[in-house]
């Protein structure tokens, strides 16, 4: 997927890409990406000590990631277009709607991010606290053309 993105758009494909996907499920990730395929979802968050645990630096703006599904298929291609660290309390109703889960709602966007990273933290031996500090993420779908922003009007 990347080389035929690559091939199409030099310039914006040199400096290279990461391969990830949403969620930390398989289940999750098949309907986060769905979010992202059906338009709705074109943002995203992510604590920076997660990050620092998978030793990944930080996205920057034109930055690119291949968006796999839960079985490790690459589906999108996505590139970081605004960027900021925040904390919980700092995120504000337009970034909780951009991110296109649940009802988009912030109030949604607080249970559900709260019951994730409580969850991710966990598993690696670490506690969530509201102060820790957030990647938040928007982004462009640019790859392949069908799904790309463009393409078809956003849901």
């Amino acid at each position: 997927m990347w080389d035929r993105y690559a091939a199409v758009h030099p310039a914006a494909a040199r400096d290279g890409y990461v391969v990830d996907r949403f969620g930390d499920s398989a289940a999750l990730s098949d309907a986060l990406l769905a979010v992202v395929l059906d338009g709705r979802k074109r943002a995203t968050a992510e604590l920076v000590t997660e990050f620092a645990a998978r030793d990944e630096p930080l996205p920057r703006i034109g930055s690119h990631w291949v968006a796999c599904d839960g079985a490790g298929h690459p589906r999108a291609i996505l590139r970081s277009t605004e960027l900021r660290v925040a904390t919980f309390d700092e995120v504000d109703e337009r970034f909780a709607y951009d991110e296109g889960e649940d009802d988009r709602t912030l109030t949604s966007w607080r249970r559900e991010h709260r019951r994730y990273w409580e969850r991710t933290c966990a598993r690696r031996g670490a506690v969530w606290r509201e102060d820790d500090e957030i990647v938040l993420e928007r982004f462009a779908v640019v790859w392949p053309p069908q799904v790309a922003d463009g393409a078809r009007p956003r849901g």
